[in-house]
């Protein structure tokens, strides 16, 4: 299985033009919703921090995904082609662009969440930041460890079907 993850990392290097973020950071919320981010990750984010980071809803599952601003700006783009006269895209926009909010991060390495987004993901003391390639997604840790516990057999299935049809030869990795 580190087989995956090593030939995703390194497509994913090869193909991304912009840094991608490594890792997982358990950490806490405060009472008042703010959040300390890793010292690994903050370095990580470092070109980011003073253009800010938009916070958001996540499509697909009960957490919050904090993006970059440029990865965001980069996201707009794609959105801002889509024909707003076609209900689905409407539809689409709108429930993608629900609860987003511009976060900035403080000096002292902290983030606000917002208490819709708080609610919306569950979000308790204990929290788990997680790398998905160029965002961070930000998940209540007992939900987040119920998400990646799934069989080894299943994800093998499913590393086969996603990433199963890319040959690269270029880099000896299929």
């Amino acid at each position: 299985m580190v087989k995956y993850f090593l030939y995703l990392l390194l497509f994913i290097q090869k193909h991304n033009s912009l840094n991608t973020i490594i890792g997982t950071y358990e950490c806490k919320v405060d009472a008042k919703g703010r959040l300390l981010l890793p010292a690994p990750l903050k370095k990580q984010l470092t070109a980011s921090l003073q253009e800010g980071f938009v916070l958001k809803r996540s499509v697909f599952d009960v957490c919050l995904e904090l993006w970059p601003m440029a990865e965001w700006n980069l996201m707009m783009q794609k959105i801002n082609k889509l024909n707003r006269f076609n209900k689905k895209n409407n539809d689409f926009i709108r429930k993608f662009m629900a609860g987003v909010k511009i976060i900035e991060i403080d000096d002292l390495g902290r983030l606000l969440v917002p208490k819709d987004l708080v609610a919306f993901g569950h979000i308790n003391k204990d929290v788990v930041l997680s790398s998905k390639v160029n965002i961070v997604e930000v998940w209540d840790k007992e939900l987040y460890e119920q998400s990646i516990a799934s069989d080894a057999e299943d994800f093998a299935d499913l590393a086969e079907e996603v990433m199963g049809n890319f040959n690269d030869d270029t880099n000896g990795i299929s």
